[in-house]
């Protein structure tokens, strides 16, 4: 079985309060993306199950892989005898240290995918009850769609959120990797003036300046470049710029018939060189 784990948005993110456990209470959009890995699972050719990573590096050994975690998780839950060893192929495309959640959704697509060929027919609930135990962001991928994330993001409620018409352009510099503990230490929790579900309802075209990540504030002194990045962005005509997550890919929102995906990925890629970029159309 072959399928393309993709890449997540943030669109907004509030910073709520620190919590006693030491974590954080957010409010954020996600939104998925059309930027995709490659992941293919089969029953394992040998008595132990194997990882296989190509494309873009992943540094750390195979069973520390949230894939591989997954998989065992799995395993666990469910029984060795029902869920079987598993031969996996992972190419991976979405880069790492983005904001853009490629592992998470890596490890929620194995749930997913183990769920099918073992023939478990555990629920949604049920496997984003397992994701939230490998990661925050991993629930969000088991239903893949527009979603309102609270908590520490893993409590999700569905977002009546279209981005129909628009272009997006993700930017994540090569050289530009936010450590997330660093991000949280230069945030100062506050609750909002106005609750994001109502920035969102607005236009596009009034969200600047109104649909906040507050880790921006954060991370933009620590790399000027981000911030250069998302002037930038603006510049050439974005409806809406912004850091996705805690960085350090920033992504920008453009109107399609005014900023055509083929044109725009040509005038992205000139003005941002020594960077991963993603232009796509609309994705939903």
């Amino acid at each position: 079985m072959i399928t393309f784990p993709n890449a997540k948005i943030n669109i907004g993110l509030d910073i709520i309060r620190r919590r006693p456990d030491g974590y954080h209470d957010l409010v954020t959009a996600m939104v998925p993306t059309d930027w995709r890995d490659v992941l293919e699972i089969v029953p394992a050719s040998a008595p132990a199950s194997t990882l296989t990573v190509t494309g873009r590096s992943v540094d750390c050994p195979p069973e520390s892989n949230l894939v591989m975690k997954a998989l065992r998780l799995m395993q666990r839950t469910y029984g060795l005898d029902r869920v079987g060893e598993m031969d996996i192929y992972l190419h991976k495309v979405i880069p790492d240290g983005a904001g853009l959640g490629g592992g998470s959704a890596d490890a929620a697509f194995t749930l997913r995918m183990v769920n099918d060929i073992a023939g478990l027919g555990a629920s949604q609930s049920e496997l984003a009850r397992l994701a939230a135990s490998l990661g925050a962001d991993c629930a969000f991928f088991v239903y893949n769609t527009p979603m309102l994330c609270t908590g520490i993001g893993d409590r999700l409620s569905p977002l009546p959120l279209s981005l129909n018409g628009l272009t997006l352009a993700i930017i994540k510099p090569d050289s530009i990797s936010v450590n997330t503990r660093q991000a949280y230490s230069g945030v100062t929790p506050a609750v909002p003036d106005v609750p994001l579900p109502d920035l969102l309802a607005l236009p596009v075209s009034e969200w600047q300046g109104r649909v906040v990540n507050a880790f921006e504030a954060s991370v933009f002194p620590q790399f000027p470049a981000l911030s250069a990045i998302k002037t930038r962005l603006l510049s050439l005509g974005a409806l809406y710029a912004s850091m996705s997550g805690s960085g350090s890919a920033i992504y920008a929102l453009f109107d399609s018939s005014a900023h055509h995906a083929d044109k725009l990925s040509v005038t992205i890629s000139a003005a941002f060189p020594s960077c991963h970029i993603h232009v796509s159309p609309t994705w939903q």
